[in-house]
C-alpha cells in the first residue's frame, strides 16, 4: 500500500503509487513507528526538493525519525507547491535558483532563510494552498509556471461545486498535470477556464522563472 507521501502542486500529500522525479522534505512530519503523517503538513519554513539519487545513499522511507521524504512529479510540481532547490544535494541548482530568484525579485543577493520565510508567506492562505491572481496572460507567463483552473462539477455550470485541476504552462500553452505526467488541453478548454485561472506558483518563484531559471519537467512536458 503506497505511502502517504506523494505531493500535488497545490501541496496537498496523498498516498499513490507513483514516485516521481523529485523527492524533498518540509521537516519531520510522520510517526515512524505507523509510518503515516501527523496531523501538521510542515515543522520548518525550508520546504525543500531534493535528488532521488545522491551519493549512492539509501533511506528506509518515513521509517527513521529524520526528515519525512515527499515525492514530486517534477520541479514544476515542487515549485508550484511552495518548494525550493536544496542547497545540499542539488547545490547547483539552488544556487541557479536563488541567482535568478533574487535577479527576478530585485534584489542583488538572498539567502535561503529570506527565500523560505517569503515562500512560507506566498504558498499558505492558513493552511490552504494560496491561489494567487495571474499577473498577465497564460501565453505569457514563463515555462514551468503552474495555474489552477476552477471548473464545475456541473455539465451546465448551473451549481457551486467547483474542482481544481493543475495545468503546466509550456510554450504559452497549458498541460493538465496528473500524478503520471502531463495531458495536452483542448482549445475548447483553455477558452472556457480564462475567467477561472489562478497563479499556484508563489509569486517571487514566478519571477525567479521570468529571470530565467529553468526547472526539471516530466518527460511528458515535451512529448505532449
Amino acid at each position: 500500500m503506497p505511502l502517504q507521501n506523494r505531493v500535488t502542486p497545490f501541496g496537498e500529500i496523498v498516498a499513490v503509487a507513483s514516485r516521481g522525479m523529485f523527492t524533498g522534505n518540509r521537516g519531520i512530519i510522520h510517526d515512524p513507528a505507523t509510518r503515516t503523517l501527523l496531523n501538521r503538513r510542515w515543522s520548518s519554513h525550508a520546504w525543500i526538493t531534493c535528488a532521488c539519487e545522491f551519493r549512492g545513499r539509501r533511506r528506509d522511507v518515513m521509517a527513521t525519525r529524520s526528515w519525512t521524504e515527499l515525492f514530486f512529479l517534477d520541479e514544476a510540481t515542487a515549485l508550484a507547491a511552495g518548494h525550493r532547490p536544496c542547497y545540499y544535494c542539488r547545490r547547483a541548482d539552488a544556487n541557479r535558483f536563488g541567482a535568478a530568484w533574487a535577479r527576478g525579485n530585485g534584489l542583488e543577493q538572498i539567502t535561503a532563510k529570506e527565500i523560505d520565510t517569503t515562500l512560507h508567506r506566498e504558498r499558505l492562505d492558513g493552511r490552504a494552498k494560496r491561489l494567487h491572481a495571474l499577473p498577465c496572460a497564460v501565453d505569457e507567463l514563463p515555462d514551468g509556471a503552474m495555474v489552477a483552473g476552477e471548473q464545475s462539477d456541473d455539465a451546465g455550470g448551473r451549481n457551486d461545486t467547483c474542482t481544481r485541476t493543475a495545468y503546466l504552462v509550456t510554450q504559452g500553452s497549458l498541460l493538465r498535470w496528473s500524478f503520471e505526467g502531463y495531458q495536452p488541453v483542448g482549445a475548447a478548454v483553455i477558452e472556457g477556464l480564462q475567467d477561472r485561472l489562478f497563479l499556484l506558483t508563489p509569486p517571487s518563484t514566478l519571477r525567479a522563472l521570468e529571470a530565467g531559471y529553468q526547472p526539471a519537467l516530466h518527460p511528458t512536458a515535451r512529448t505532449n
